[in-house]
């Protein structure tokens, strides 16, 4: 297979491997000459497209051809033109289907007081504020001698943030913050203050509502005469919360996967997204749920989102999200089609249509039943969409604060980092896989060799409760993971 037609409406085709100018190649039973070389990941014309004329892939338009465009000819950015403009208002047309029940599966996680599940058993050291980044790292340091076996880390992070911060912006902090402190894959958590920053552990507080004091404990350090011996001693008394807790059997409905992608390239669309649509529709088939954001990356493929809402109300939500992070955009003086990457250019995305329909492709074909704003937990099973940025770092916070026990985060290109839950890359070609095994998880590239959408899908999910149950972990968990990304919109005082 040298090339694939992904929809039957398309008027482009995606070469599998590079393929080069002269050359004759079958697509659908026509052979087509082609007129330059294209590399693997990227498009060509399957028909003549005459200038100003809507290019289509996954049967939508992913922008408009600039010139006129021959039949066999290389179709990328230096012929194809962003259909994307401003805001927009909306029509809801519904057109969703339920997701078929599922066979009921199970994990061992770590099941809380509140019900919650975690993945991990690990204690968390969390700041309040930037200046106390070295003051935490130091109590981790001198807490590693309270690891037990019962307990998977024991981790401090450090962010900039917490002061110098106006309105929402801070509010934006508290939020992020509050959701990692009740986080379920923290057994216990540190939380430390300086004590005169504008987000103050008081402050903080009030977001965060209620907890349990036995798991959440507070330090503000200028109220100590040796605030790290303080902080350790407390993290002693949290480990014997944590090594009460051991592993359980749990239904997969307890599950939240985190849906990601980032570094991606022609074949993203293809293989690896799709893949975690077809997971994602088994999890919420089992009860269990699913979060997608990386909003920007969800212009131009907004309309199908927005018709899959299961009421007006949550409509109306998308409409808003949509059009608000587009004001975001704007009122930096920025346009909204600012996308993709060099890197996602390179491997063979034009627009940053064509990067949207692909990107949705990995929440399936699931209803959405919830909008939720950046920092707010999942509130219901299924499908949410959740407000954050495409940044890969601030993205996969984002979904670890909402509740998503671990990221499943596909690429084409390639990437290390990690967040503080488990963060799953899956590749999108068979040659990163290869490549970067360090790095990948999960191949999906052998979707464009002998595998089956079905047959991966339920080795994948294999894969996915045996890593929920601590048999395997991400090859992310064996970096660094020290560093919180927190979306920040506004003035720094």
């Amino acid at each position: 297979m040298k090339c694939i037609k992904i929809h039957a409406n398309d008027s482009v085709a995606v070469a599998v491997e590079n393929l080069i100018a002269g050359e004759r190649v079958a697509v659908c039973g026509e052979t087509i000459e082609l007129h330059n070389d294209i590399p693997a990941g990227h498009k060509f014309a399957l028909k003549d497209i005459a200038s100003g004329e809507d290019i289509i892939k996954y049967a939508y338009p992913i922008g408009h051809a600039r010139c006129d465009i021959k039949k066999g000819e290389h179709i990328h950015t230096h012929n194809t033109k962003s259909n994307l403009s401003g805001l927009l208002k909306y029509e809801y047309h519904p057109d969703f289907k339920e997701i078929e029940k599922a066979e009921p599966r199970t994990f061992m996680g770590y099941r809380r007081p509140d019900g919650k599940v975690g993945i991990r058993n690990e204690i968390w050291i969390i700041p309040t504020v930037g200046c106390v980044n070295s003051i935490v790292r130091e109590i981790e340091a001198q807490a590693q001698q309270f690891k037990t076996e019962k307990i998977d880390g024991i981790y401090s992070y450090n962010h900039p943030y917490g002061c110098s911060q106006l309105g929402d912006d801070m509010q934006m902090t508290l939020r992020y913050l509050a959701g990692l402190i009740r986080h379920p894959n923290a057994a216990a958590v540190l939380v430390v203050g300086l004590g005169c920053e504008n987000g103050s552990i008081d402050e903080l507080k009030k977001v965060l509502g209620s907890y349990d004091a036995n798991r959440v404990r507070f330090l503000t350090a200028q109220d100590c005469e040796d605030e790290i011996g303080e902080g350790v001693a407390i993290v002693k008394e949290l480990a014997a919360v944590a090594s009460a807790y051991s592993r359980e059997n749990c239904p997969a409905s307890d599950l939240i996967i985190g849906l990601k992608c980032g570094g991606s390239d022609g074949f993203s669309g293809i293989t690896a997204n799709p893949l975690l649509g077809a997971l994602s529709d088994k999890i919420i088939g089992m009860g269990g749920s699913a979060v997608l954001t990386e909003v920007p990356e969800m212009f131009g493929a907004e309309t199908i989102l927005m018709n899959r809402c299961r009421t007006k109300a949550e409509f109306d939500q998308t409409a808003d999200l949509i059009n608000r992070f587009k004001q975001y955009f704007m009122r930096y003086g920025e346009r909204v089609d600012e996308n993709p990457s060099p890197g996602n250019k390179a491997g063979g995305i034009t627009t940053l249509e064509d990067k949207s329909l692909g990107c949705t492709q990995k929440c399936g074909t699931a209803p959405v039943e919830d909008v939720l704003s950046y920092g707010e937990a999942v509130k219901k099973n299924g499908l949410s969409l959740l407000q954050a940025p495409g940044n890969d770092l601030v993205a996969a916070n984002a979904l670890a604060v909402s509740g998503a026990q671990l990221i499943l985060f596909t690429t084409g290109r390639g990437t290390p980092f990690g967040c503080p839950i488990p963060t799953v890359k899956i590749s999108s070609n068979s040659a990163l896989a290869e490549k970067k095994k360090s790095w990948i998880d999960f191949n999906a590239g052998s979707l464009l060799e002998n595998k089956t959408m079905d047959a991966l899908a339920d080795e994948f999910l294999d894969f996915i409760l045996e890593l929920a149950s601590g048999k395997i972990r991400a090859n992310a968990e064996a970096l660094d993971k020290h560093e919180l990304a927190i979306f920040k919109d506004g003035v720094t005082l």
